[in-house]
C-alpha cells in the first residue's frame, strides 16, 4: 500500500508542475549525437549554496569535477537528501552553474517540491559505463555518497536524473543497484532497443521512473518504446515539442525536480 501511495504522490506531483518559459526560434538541427545545446530561459530563482571542487576518484583513477548545489534558504544543506546528477557526453559539472541546474533547484523548491540537493561528479563520455580501469557508475554507487556524507546530506535518501547519455547511465544505475534508487528521472534518455537499458528494465519493478523526450528528438521512439517495456507505466511520461539540447530540457527540468522532490520526502521510518 505504502508504495502504491508513492506512485500516486509522484503522478500527482509531476501533473501539478508548470514548466518554465520555452526558447523560441530554434534553428539548430537535431543531431543523435547529444549535445548541450543552446542555453534555457532560466527562472527568475537565486543559487543556494553552489560548489564545485576536484576530488580523486579511485573508481576513475583520475581526478574529477564535484559539484553540489542547495537550494536557496536552506544554508549548507545538511541532512537534506540527495539527487544524483548524471551530465550528457558534451557537459561537465563545469557546465552546471550556465545551465542554471542551482536556479531550477530553488524555483522548484519555492514552488512546493520537497528541498533536496543536487549533487553530481564527472562521468566523461562512456556513457556511465566501465571501460577497463574507468568505472564511472562505480564512482556513482559508492564514492559520490561518501562525498555527500561528509557534507552531511541524507545519502539514505537518494534519487537520480540525468539527460541523454546520463539519461541512459541513471536507469542503467538503477538496474544495476534494484532498491537504492527512490526515483530516476530520465531526460531524452540515448537509448536504443537491445541495449542494456532495454536488456534489464525488468529490474526497474518497483523504481519510480519519470520519462521526458521531445517530438523533434531522434530518440523520440526508442524513448516511448523503452516507456512500453517497463515492467511498470512510468509515473511520468511527457512528449512535447523539442530537441535534443537544453532549451528543451530547460522546459522539462521543473518537472522532473517536482517528481524527485515528492520521491525523496519524506524519510524512512
Amino acid at each position: 500500500m505504502a508504495h502504491a501511495l508513492t506512485r500516486r504522490r509522484l503522478l500527482l506531483a509531476g501533473a501539478g508542475t508548470a514548466a518554465a518559459a520555452v526558447v523560441g526560434g530554434l534553428t539548430a538541427r537535431e543531431l543523435s549525437r547529444p549535445r548541450p545545446g543552446p542555453v534555457p530561459t532560466l527562472p527568475d530563482a537565486p543559487t543556494g549554496d553552489e560548489r564545485l571542487i576536484r576530488i580523486r576518484s579511485a573508481a576513475r583513477g583520475r581526478e574529477v569535477d564535484f559539484w553540489t548545489a542547495v537550494p536557496d534558504g536552506y544554508g549548507d544543506g545538511r541532512g537534506l537528501p540527495v539527487c544524483l546528477v548524471l551530465h550528457g557526453a558534451s557537459a561537465t559539472p563545469r557546465g552546471f552553474s550556465r545551465f542554471g541546474l542551482a536556479r531550477f533547484l530553488t524555483d522548484a523548491v519555492r514552488r512546493g517540491a520537497p528541498p533536496f540537493v543536487l549533487a553530481g561528479a564527472t562521468g566523461g563520455g562512456l556513457s556511465w559505463r566501465r571501460s577497463g580501469d574507468d568505472d564511472p557508475q562505480r564512482m556513482v554507487r559508492e564514492e559520490v555518497p561518501t562525498w555527500c556524507a561528509r557534507r552531511g546530506f541524507d545519502v539514505d535518501r537518494t534519487a537520480v536524473w540525468g539527460w541523454s547519455t546520463g539519461g541512459f547511465g541513471a536507469l542503467l544505475l538503477a538496474e544495476a543497484y534494484p532498491g537504492w534508487l527512490r526515483a530516476v528521472a530520465a531526460c531524452s534518455p540515448a537509448v536504443r532497443p537491445g541495449d542494456a537499458v532495454f536488456a534489464g528494465a525488468a529490474r526497474l519493478r518497483g523504481t519510480p521512473v519519470g520519462l521526458w523526450c521531445g517530438r523533434q528528438d531522434n530518440f523520440l521512439r526508442d524513448v516511448r518504446a523503452l516507456a512500453g517495456v517497463l515492467p511498470e507505466p512510468p509515473v511520468r511520461a511527457a512528449w512535447a515539442d523539442g530537441r535534443h539540447n537544453f532549451a528543451y530540457w530547460g522546459t522539462v527540468i521543473p518537472d522532473a525536480f517536482a517528481l524527485l522532490g515528492a520521491a525523496l520526502d519524506p524519510p524512512r521510518p
